[in-house]
């Protein structure tokens, strides 16, 4: 282990959450040190268009949105550094964040923004075709699908949502549910079901995707392993995972609550957490929004109120 570092505020990961937080401790004079974790930038780095960032009227690339939010951030004199959290102390202030297996920061206060994972099913295709056409996010992604037919996988209320959301923008929308039933609430249940756009494929997986440089379709496998097994074939223009979000939260639960699924439990209507000087922002304690303007917006609140934290504590 190397010397300890000692800092005010750390910011831990780098989405818009981390980020605005980063921008906001910056000018507040906490002179914050922010780590970028596995993903720099996080999961925005992998959306190819978003057009619903405001002040953006045409639009722009995930990874541009985020490489101007780092250069904004460090404008105002944020340290940025590649690096990820491998272990966590927070039992005393000021808390050790060990980076890398290797050195130990101090720190006075800590920004936990560090995302959620979407869970996909592990198909290689997920991967060919990330960006165009496979997506974990209905609200970031549907506008491009208009009048167009689409997929979402899962069976859950997640999924009834993001089906329901999509059918309002797209020609059809299917629903590739692996049980022969949905797990969603009744209620969910009953409005997908009922809605004329939408076509539950119960016992249905997925074994690939097709098409030339853009999804264009998908083969399924009916009722597999079983006497009267069927291959099917759907022409799709978009595939929507709704299979979960992981939030990335493993370090830091020996200290910090989280609730059943893993997501970090705050004081309701602040990013505070149950250990003193230590906040959460953006999709690592957010199962609900998952948007990156709603994580900028954690990201600030975060910020502002590790500064007056800190300025209770001098």
């Amino acid at each position: 282990m190397t010397t300890n570092e000692k800092i005010q505020c750390l910011i831990i990961g780098s989405g818009p959450a981390g980020y605005t937080a980063a921008i906001y401790a910056s000018r507040a004079n906490l002179s914050p040190v922010l780590y970028q974790g596995m993903e720099p930038g996080g999961q925005l780095t992998t959306t190819n268009e978003v057009e619903n960032f405001p002040g953006f009227p045409e639009g722009i690339t995930g990874p541009e949105l985020m490489d101007k939010m780092q250069k904004q951030a460090e404008r105002f004199g944020a340290d940025i550094r590649f690096g990820r959290v491998t272990a966590t102390d927070f039992s005393a202030s000021p808390y050790r964040v060990t980076i890398d297996n290797e050195k130990v920061i101090e720190a006075q206060s800590i920004i936990i923004a560090t995302g959620a994972t979407a869970k996909y099913l592990g198909l290689p295709d997920e991967q060919k075709y990330a960006g165009s056409g496979v997506s974990a996010c209905a609200t970031c992604d549907g506008f491009f699908y208009r009048n167009r037919p689409v997929a979402v996988v899962g069976g859950g209320d997640t999924a009834c949502e993001e089906a329901l959301y999509l059918a309002n923008i797209a020609s059809k929308v299917y629903m590739i549910v692996r049980k022969p039933f949905l797990r969603a609430s009744k209620i969910m249940q009953e409005r997908v079901l009922q809605h004329p756009k939408i076509e539950v494929l119960f016992e249905h997986e997925t074994l690939g995707l097709t098409g030339e440089k853009v999804v264009e379709g998908a083969d399924l496998v009916k009722r597999r392993g079983q006497t009267d097994e069927e291959k099917v074939h759907i022409a799709i223009d978009g595939f929507f995972l709704a299979i979960g979000h992981k939030p990335n939260s493993e370090v830091f639960k020996p200290w910090i609550e989280t609730d059943e699924n893993g997501y970090i439990k705050t004081i309701p209507g602040t990013p505070r957490t149950n250990v003193e000087g230590v906040f959460a922002a953006g999709d690592v304690a957010d199962p609900h929004y998952r948007q990156a303007v709603s994580a900028a917006g954690s990201g600030c609140q975060a910020a502002i109120e590790a500064e007056r934290y800190l300025v209770d504590k001098k």
